[in-house]
This record gives C-alpha cells, sequence and structure tokens, in this order.
C-alpha cells in the first residue's frame, strides 16, 4: 500500500508540468486560470471533510493562523503565477527542475535568520545551484525566452520556499484540512485578483481547456499532493523528501514522450546536479538532527519538497 501511495505521488507532481505546459499550448487557458481553479477546486474538497465532521473548527482560527495562512497564500499564488508561466517560455524539465530547489532555498532563508547549517548542507546547496548555472548556461543560448522562463522557475521555487515556512508556522496549531481549506481558498481569491486586474477570464474555455484543468487538479493537486500527505503519516519527511525528488526526472521523461521534448545533453547534467545537491541537503538535515546539532531551529521539520 506504501509503494502504491508513493507510486501515485510521484506520478502525480510529475504530471503537473507537462500537463500544465500542453494544456496551455492547445487551449485558451491562461496560467493564471489554471491557478485559479486547482486552488479553487482544491480548497473545497479539502473543506468537505471538516465540514462533515468538526465544522467548529473553521470558527476557531485565530489570529496568529490566519496571519501566516495569508503570507502563505500569497506566496503560494505568486509561485504558480511563476511556475506555470515559466512552462510557456522553457521546456519543463528545466522549470520543474529549477522551481524544486524550495528546500535548497528554505535553506538559504534560514542561514539568514542566523541558522548555521553544517558542512553538508552547505555543499549540497553549492552542487544544487550549480545545477542552475548549467541549465540557465545553456539556456541563455537558445533565447532570451527560455532564459525568462528559467528566472521565473528560479523565483517560483524561492516562493514555494516562503510558502512552507509559513505554512508549516500555522500547521503547529491547525489541522489538515483547516490549514489547506484557508489557505488554498485565499490564494484561489489573490489569484482571482490578480486576473481581474490583468484582465484574464476564469470562464470561457473550450472542452479541452477544462478537460486539462480537471487532468491537472486531479493528478497534481487531489492525487500526488493527498498522496504524499498520507506518507508524512506513516514515513519520515525525509524519506518522503527523497521519493519526490523523483518528480525531476518524472517530469522530464513524461515531457520527453509526451510533449517531444529534445534538451541539450548538458541541461541533463544540471537536471543531475539539482537532483545530487537537494539530496545532499537533506540527508544534511538529517545527519544534524542524528547527531543531535540541529541545523533548524526548534520546533521546525525538515522541509519538504515539491508543491506543485
Amino acid at each position: 500500500m506504501t509503494f502504491l501511495l508513493a507510486t501515485l505521488g510521484v506520478l502525480g507532481v510529475a504530471s503537473s508540468g507537462p500537463l500544465m505546459a500542453a494544456t496551455m499550448g492547445a487551449t485558451s487557458v491562461s496560467a493564471l486560470a489554471i491557478a485559479f481553479w486547482r486552488n479553487a477546486i482544491g480548497a473545497a474538497v479539502m473543506a468537505t471533510p471538516t465540514l462533515v465532521r468538526t465544522p467548529r473548527q473553521f470558527g476557531r482560527i485565530t489570529g496568529r493562523e490566519f496571519r501566516w495562512s495569508l503570507v502563505a497564500a500569497a506566496a503560494l499564488a505568486l509561485h504558480f503565477a511563476c511556475f506555470i508561466t515559466s512552462l510557456q517560455l522553457t521546456s519543463v524539465a528545466a522549470a520543474t527542475a529549477l522551481v524544486c530547489l524550495q528546500s535548497a532555498w528554505i535553506a538559504v532563508f534560514q542561514l539568514f535568520r542566523g541558522t548555521r547549517h553544517r558542512w553538508q548542507v552547505l555543499a549540497g546547496l553549492g552542487v544544487a545551484f550549480g545545477g542552475v548555472v548549467a541549465i540557465t548556461g545553456f539556456d541563455m543560448g537558445s533565447s532570451p525566452g527560455a532564459l525568462l522562463g528559467d528566472v521565473l522557475a528560479v523565483a517560483g521555487g524561492a516562493l514555494a520556499g516562503v510558502y512552507t515556512l509559513a505554512g508549516g508556522q500555522a500547521r503547529q496549531s491547525m489541522t489538515t484540512g483547516t490549514y489547506t481549506t484557508l489557505c488554498y481558498g485565499m490564494c484561489a481569491a489573490l489569484v482571482a485578483g490578480m486576473m481581474l486586474i490583468s484582465g484574464q477570464p476564469l470562464a470561457g474555455f473550450e472542452a479541452t481547456g477544462w478537460l486539462g484543468i480537471v487532468a491537472i487538479t486531479v493528478c497534481a493537486q487531489l492525487v500526488g499532493h493527498t498522496a504524499f500527505n498520507h506518507l508524512l503519516a506513516t514515513m519520515s519527511p525525509l524519506l518522503v523528501s527523497m521519493i519526490i525528488l523523483l518528480e525531476i526526472p518524472g517530469a522530464a521523461l513524461l515531457a520527453a514522450v509526451f510533449l517531444s521534448e529534445q534538451l541539450p545533453a548538458g541541461t541533463y547534467a544540471g537536471l543531475a546536479l539539482i537532483m545530487v545537491g537537494l539530496a545532499i541537503v537533506v540527508l544534511g538535515q538529517k545527519s544534524s538532527r542524528n547527531t543531535g546539532k540541529t541545523d533548524q531551529e526548534p520546533g521546525q521539520a525538515l522541509p519538504r519538497l515539491g508543491t506543485d
């Protein structure tokens, strides 16, 4: 059962990039429309069990919980705007790898907050960002648009780190159902505001566009995220984080098969460097806890990879 859930989770998150790229490439659905509907539907689905079982939980949300949830929602909205737009400019493989730098960005943010990391974590950061340089270097030679897509994907990864850190604060005292309903709902509202300002439509898409939105929501949001959220109750965050790293080659493989993406050999080297670097970061933090010299602030859990 655990293996099946892990497999479903990897397939779900790995399908996110290819599905969004295919939907935007073949229909009139915009990046922000995808971000809105996957969060709006996700919030409705996550709210249902809580409303049926313990509806009073929503009335017990404190000001602190609301503020941290709002920060997480704002970061998530901007993350989706950056990442999904990047899929229109650069390759799915490059965008997925760069946005998966979330855990590396968390470690960087912790450095600025005074957290001292072990050398393994710092070495892993160096290797991962070396992969970023390799990918962006090859895309710089291909087109300015691809380079912009890489930059947006990197920004999306940093915003995912902010989302995870803020969500970690909110979830110290909130249930998963309450937090995800509030966060996804506010994220959808913020994206709707962005669409209103930019004049983008929320509806009126062709049937294939709606089919793409449903596929993205079911595969990436509900199946992928739900599977990993369940596994976190029975497996260590370290192991789950290592499993989610398979999203990078998974997305690259799916894009190659279904979207006929062909990447320069150097880009594959960059993907490999990012995977190795992220693995070193995660293992380095695990080593810190085993030796009793934690790199993290009290009460912080190991950063979880993958938000797409």
